[in-house]
């Protein structure tokens, strides 16, 4: 019998075993089968900057039913946004609302104080680090109140437009970037769709913002249909809601901090109610003074005697 071979002399003869296992098999899609190569190209281009904006929607305690529907109204336009409980609107509420955005992974932040149950402020804020910015919000209409007739899809991603005088001043500046930042609905995201069947327009009037929300509407019927880039036939058609936006302060940091911009021409909706209520007191004041003058007057020019009182009291 031959000599039988050591186990160290076997190992080093042995030839190495190939990998049987089978290679994996493409995906398959509607359209058709998906290649890794296509995987690889497209994690290399989203690789980027990718918007990934969250807006925190909120509210003061003791809110009007009209502000409320038009908090919600804005919920409903932008997919992107989160909403969360009322916030007691006192001086630390600053402090509390950047909390809130940090936990519910925010970027941005939208809160609709009301005051006396009859003034709506709006602050719009970048968080943590600003700006901020607080506006009077005047002419509210909400989107029940308006029954418009023009109807879009719901959690669409609107074209935003602006007007002319945005690029004047430095403040209008700062309140346009603001606004594409927050009203802008990130692309591809999860709740949102990838159409463009409506726009925001925001255009200045009077040093005041005034927001529109516009349907695109394009006919559908096989002999008016229009092609592709034919922008003459379609129209525009208003859904709601609608509302002025009156900025008061833009400042640098969020909701508070240094005074970037202040307003010249703001009045507070208190002066314009004392003022009325003088105007008021003024009319009273002047019917008393008439009173007094006409007494005055009957006193110091008495009128003569008649002759002819006593004639018929015989």
């Amino acid at each position: 019998m031959g000599k039988k071979r050591k186990h160290s002399e076997t190992d080093v003869l042995a030839p190495p075993k190939k990998d049987r296992s089978a290679e994996e098999r493409p995906k398959r899609t509607l359209l058709g089968w998906k290649d890794k190569s296509e995987d690889v190209k497209k994690e290399s281009d989203s690789a980027g900057f990718r918007n990934r904006e969250k807006v925190l929607v909120t509210c003061s305690r003791r809110i009007n039913f009209r502000y409320r529907h038009l908090m919600l109204n804005m919920v409903s336009l932008l997919p992107h946004c989160k909403k969360d409980n009322k916030v007691e609107s006192k001086a630390s509420k600053g402090a509390t609302l950047n909390e809130l955005v940090e936990l519910k992974g925010c970027s941005s932040c939208l809160f609709f104080e009301c005051r006396k149950h009859q003034d709506l402020y709006l602050w719009m804020a970048k968080c943590p680090n600003g700006p901020s910015v607080k506006f009077l919000v005047n002419a509210v209409h909400t989107m029940g109140e308006l029954k418009l007739t023009g109807n879009h899809l719901n959690g669409s991603r609107p074209i935003l437009t602006f007007s002319d005088n945005f690029d004047k001043d430095a403040h209008w500046k700062i309140l346009k970037e603001m606004i594409i930042q927050i009203f802008g609905i990130p692309k591809e995201h999860r709740k949102s769709k990838p159409y463009h069947d409506h726009v925001f327009v925001f255009s200045i009037v009077d040093d005041h913002i005034w927001f529109r929300n516009y349907q695109i509407s394009v006919p559908h019927n096989e002999a008016d249909k229009v092609p592709r880039g034919g922008l003459e036939n379609m129209t525009l058609i208003e859904v709601g809601p609608r509302f002025c936006l009156n900025p008061i302060k833009v400042f640098s940091g969020s909701f508070g901090g240094p005074t970037l911009y202040e307003n010249p021409f703001y009045i507070s909706p208190n002066q314009i109610r004392a003022l009325e209520k003088r105007k008021k007191a003024g009319k009273y004041a002047k019917k008393v003074k008439a009173k007094t003058r006409r007494k005055t007057h009957e006193l110091s020019n008495p009128l003569e005697p008649d002759e002819f009182a006593d004639m018929w009291k015989e």
